[in-house]
């Protein structure tokens, strides 16, 4: 894992440019055999890095850092959202909710480079790559009860998808209950965790990760097929903090909408952009047990329908996951 100190000095060798061990050891508070070590957990955490005899350290594969200002830039000044990027840190959802109990958290949105501890859905880890991936976490606070947020995770997948394609990603599709993925493989994936009372108000935080890029040693580590909006774009560079923002603006209109409407005017959208609609698919329920069929839809509360041939069957979400067959 790369010390926090580390960012430090790899954000002093983003630009590309030959940096002397010298100057990097005075910018950043270290001594040169600690820029060394440091340097060397680097390349542990999967980034390039060339020694240059006698001049210092260069960054191969230079990398544009997730930056408050340059997010915040993007957004404009109309933002609502208060932003903070932190360098490492053990999951924004958990930072996010530890910070909800002495603090107000809507409308602020936490990213992290480097996640140590990620959550996903069912207790799995989020794998993030530092400089390879979006990972962020936004309060949002409701006046309704969390009946009224059955289908927030499918909403915030529309949001994503829409912000996606306004940036030249097209064909990313969403499957349910909270994925984002292109060509049957993952890029996305959603969390969002509730707290409040029944009937309201309600709080939740929203998770997202991203794989922006992602190197083979990260791929091997994960136990399903994924994919990375690098490989998507092939041809051009992802900057991040541009895509943050545009995810951040979009995500922002549809919470204010959803706050006022629920999940209803998203539903035929979502329908559309479903890899798996119309498919024959199995889902697996957490006793073991399965159900088979075609996938009908998702009904208002974002449960998913599915027609097995005799019957319509409605599987809510967090109870089920949905495998092909």
């Amino acid at each position: 894992m790369l010390p926090p100190l580390g960012f430090a000095l790899l954000r002093q060798l983003s630009d590309g440019e030959v940096h002397s061990g010298e100057v990097l050891a005075a910018t950043v508070g270290m001594s040169r055999a600690r820029i060394s070590q440091v340097l060397k957990a680097a390349e542990s955490a999967g980034f390039a890095l060339e020694r240059v005899r006698g001049r210092g350290y260069r960054l191969l594969d230079p990398v544009r850092f997730l930056d408050r200002d340059s997010i915040a830039k993007a957004l404009g000044a109309a933002t609502t959202l208060a932003i903070e990027v932190a360098d490492t840190i053990d999951s924004t959802s958990s930072a996010l909710l530890r910070r909800s109990a002495r603090e107000d958290i809507h409308r602020r949105l936490l990213a992290a480079e480097c996640q140590t501890a990620g959550r996903g859905r069912r207790g799995r880890i989020w794998t993030s790559v530092a400089g390879g991936s979006i990972a962020f976490s936004l309060g949002w606070r409701f006046e309704q009860g969390a009946g009224h947020l059955a289908g927030l995770s499918l909403a915030v997948g529309v949001a994503l998808a829409r912000a996606l394609e306004a940036e030249g990603f097209h064909g990313v599709a969403l499957k349910w209950p909270n994925d984002l993925v292109y060509a049957n493989r993952k890029l996305g994936g959603i969390l969002i965790e509730l707290s409040g009372d029944a009937l309201g108000p309600s709080l939740a935080v929203i998770g997202v990760g991203l794989n922006v890029r992602l190197p083979a040693s990260a791929r091997r580590d994960i136990s399903q097929a994924v994919t990375d909006l690098t490989s998507i774009a092939r041809t051009r560079e992802v900057d991040r903090n541009v895509l943050l923002a545009g995810i951040a603006a979009e995500l922002t209109k549809l919470l204010e909408r959803y706050a006022r409407e629920g999940f209803a005017p998203f539903m035929a959208e979502w329908q559309r952009r479903h890899a798996l609609h119309r498919k024959p698919v199995r889902v697996v329920l957490p006793d073991g047990s399965s159900a088979r069929g075609e996938v009908v839809g998702v009904d208002a509360d974002g449960a998913l329908v599915l027609d097995d041939g005799r019957h319509r069957r409605r599987f809510v979400t967090g109870e089920v996951s949905l495998r092909r067959r």
